[in-house]
């Protein structure tokens, strides 16, 4: 395994991450990368855009009324913030579908202020408050407009899911049976596949947001890309990093976590990376969030994404303070991970 970044308690090493780093340009050719680009990689949740693009081109958009924010949390893994709640409520009437015909359950949310608050107020979650509330609602909505069952709808052979396992394998630029599936922890099938598809998928993604005029699915694509940097407070939430990287960029590209370690951009060409779309996708093999984020902004840096302003809005996550329950530094973390190629 090729070690991607240390953590140090004073002088001694604590713990090592393994890491894999795929970039592609707007063809899907690899262009730098560390590690092993091709390994086999679930992306969870940063799969997500490719998912809605599924229920986009069901119509279901237009049918229903879902506007770019509802689109937005349709790609999110939220911190079941208030306003991510209610609009997965709204999106649901919109569709005629209730919670109770949601199949994803609840859990704890990722927002520790959000946590806070529920303790403080007993408050209990229901399906809703899963951060993966506004994918499965945009996922009923499409199997109303393809006139399916939406009792099965997270079930493998579902319409719906068919539909979304050839949309993913189209985006990779692979064959059907080109793509491995899992079920996610939210209860929906997830795919995997190898890491530089991952980052082919995403540069497709900001090839479709770079264009002035698209139409078919570049224009759905172009349309994620315009919800997800538009609203990236409903695609994460407050404190959260996809947040955060896309505010810092300003539109100029889109990110998106998976869970247990998987990272996914897409940089459009313009302000940020003048010499052309690219594609980036980042395996932490571990599991390991705050190394995830660490290697991801490094991984910026080194491709010199954006301007150092730009960057530097991101400090906190490529160099993480780590403290004791006194508040007092007791370590660092340290990325060191040359992409080969540069």
């Amino acid at each position: 395994m090729t070690i991607a970044a240390t953590v140090y308690r004073g002088e001694s090493v604590e713990n090592t991450h393994a890491a894999h780093v795929a970039v592609v340009d707007a063809n899907g050719t690899l262009l730098y990368s560390f590690g092993d680009p091709r390994r086999m990689t679930l992306a969870r949740s940063a799969a997500k855009p490719a998912q809605a693009l599924a229920v986009v081109e069901t119509g279901a958009l237009d049918r229903f009324d879902f506007d770019d924010a509802d689109l937005a949390l349709m790609c999110a893994s939220h911190n079941s913030e208030a306003r991510h709640v209610e609009r997965a409520l709204a999106m649901l009437a919109k569709s005629r579908a209730t919670e109770a015909d949601l199949r994803c359950g609840a859990h704890a949310p990722l927002s520790d202020a959000v946590w806070k608050d529920w303790i403080r107020r007993d408050f209990t979650a229901t399906s809703v408050c899963s951060n993966c509330s506004g994918k499965h609602a945009g996922m009923l909505a499409a199997a109303r407009a393809m006139d399916a069952d939406i009792a099965d709808y997270h079930l493998p052979d579902h319409p719906v899911q068919v539909r979304v396992k050839r949309t993913v394998a189209e985006l990779c630029d692979l064959p059907d049976d080109g793509v491995q599936w899992a079920i996610d922890g939210c209860n929906l099938p997830t795919p995997a596949f190898a890491l530089d598809r991952l980052a082919r998928l995403y540069a497709k993604i900001a090839v479709a947001g770079s264009q002035a005029e698209v139409t078919g699915r570049q224009a759905a694509l172009a349309r994620i890309y315009r919800a997800m940097t538009m609203y990236p407070e409903l695609v994460a939430g407050e404190g959260r990093f996809c947040t955060a990287l896309m505010r810092a960029f300003d539109g100029d590209l889109v990110g998106k976590v998976g869970a247990d370690a998987s990272y996914a951009i897409g940089v459009r060409q313009g302000p940020a990376h003048p010499t052309g779309t690219i594609g980036i996708a980042v395996k932490v093999e571990d599991g390991n969030s705050t190394a995830l984020y660490a290697i991801v902004t490094d991984v910026l840096r080194q491709l010199g994404i954006g301007t150092e302003a730009q960057r530097n809005r991101l400090d906190t996550y490529r160099k993480p303070v780590l403290c004791n329950t006194m508040g007092i530094e007791t370590g660092r973390l340290v990325v060191d991970a040359p992409l080969e190629g540069l």
